[in-house]
């Protein structure tokens, strides 16, 4: 296949990449009609593709029948109204089963988390993300790069053998090193997508990404697409303006080594009355003097 046969696929990578959150119901487990709700909110807003099984939707605090439940359960509500790239990873085994289950229940793509292990070669990399993208011929494969050590050239070789690798979640903390990274690994050959969100995202778009990642999005999708528009259209002021809007937000996310990623978006969320605050350890929901700032932030945007 070339990549013309990914052309939609590709396309759909070029946009906010919402990564939706997991909302928990009291007894626990996964809350089936507040997920579809929360989805509902994205579509309806605009939003056009959406990663299931992703960090904000806490991928490592699942179960494997509950990343299955988020899977059918997203593609049935998105129905066509937007594009789905599923999250998979673990082992290899895992990965390609999740991949095979998306592929079943409609999806076009799958996103590769980046391999949790303590020993990363870069061949093994490639050999990793091989075993994956060879399983599932027909998906386009997004691998997700947090590994300051790979290189580009790596990614052009697993690309070689895997045509279906055509696009990329970068989300190295480094511009300068991403803007090496695409052009080793081939700047045209794959759609570039920031993989730290709207902070990073004016940087990355100047070095060749054309679409976003985004938690903050289930909060206030319109601020998220308001960034993409400036962006597409070169006014880096007026997505700057945009990233002043949402730097405290996304700094409380940051902090502590990202300690509060999720948790910061379940708060707002929550004080918006749209889902529980709760999230799974290791991650752990705000004492309560940070939740009236995050609230407070939550009201301020157009939402």
């Amino acid at each position: 296949m070339s990549n013309v046969a990914f052309e939609t696929q590709r396309a759909a990578l070029a946009e906010v990449v919402a990564i939706p959150v997991t909302p928990f119901a009291e007894d626990g487990g996964v809350d089936e009609a507040v997920c579809r709700a929360l989805l509902r909110r994205l579509l309806d807003a605009g939003i056009t593709t959406l990663t299931p099984n992703g960090n904000t939707g806490e991928f490592y605090t699942l179960t494997p029948q509950e990343r299955r439940t988020i899977t059918e359960l997203t593609l049935d509500e998105v129905g066509g109204r937007a594009s789905v790239l599923v999250g998979v990873g673990h082992d290899v085994p895992s990965a390609v089963e999740s991949a095979r289950h998306a592929r079943e229940f409609g999806a076009q793509m799958v996103m590769v988390h980046q391999p949790v292990h303590p020993y990363v070669s870069q061949a093994g990399w490639v050999d990793y993300h091989r075993a994956i993208a060879e399983a599932v011929p027909e998906l386009g494969v997004v691998p997700y790069i947090r590994n300051p050590q790979l290189r580009g050239e790596r990614l052009a070789e697993l690309a070689d053998v895997c045509p279906n690798v055509i696009g990329v979640k970068y989300a190295v903390p480094d511009a300068a090193r991403f803007a090496a990274f695409a052009r080793d690994a081939g700047l045209e050959r794959f759609v570039w997508v920031a993989g730290l969100a709207e902070p990073y995202a004016p940087s990355y778009f100047s070095a060749g990404a054309t679409g976003f990642t985004s938690g903050l999005v289930n909060v206030a999708p319109a601020v998220s697409l308001n960034m993409i528009e400036a962006l597409r259209s070169g006014d880096y002021p007026a997505a700057m303006k945009v990233w002043e809007q949402i730097r405290r937000f996304e700094e409380l996310r940051a902090a502590n080594g990202s300690a509060n990623n999720v948790t910061v978006v379940k708060e707002a969320l929550a004080s918006l009355g749209l889902c529980r605050r709760e999230v799974r350890p290791p991650s752990r929901t705000l004492p309560e003097d940070e939740r009236a700032e995050v609230a407070a932030i939550a009201a301020g945007w157009s939402i």
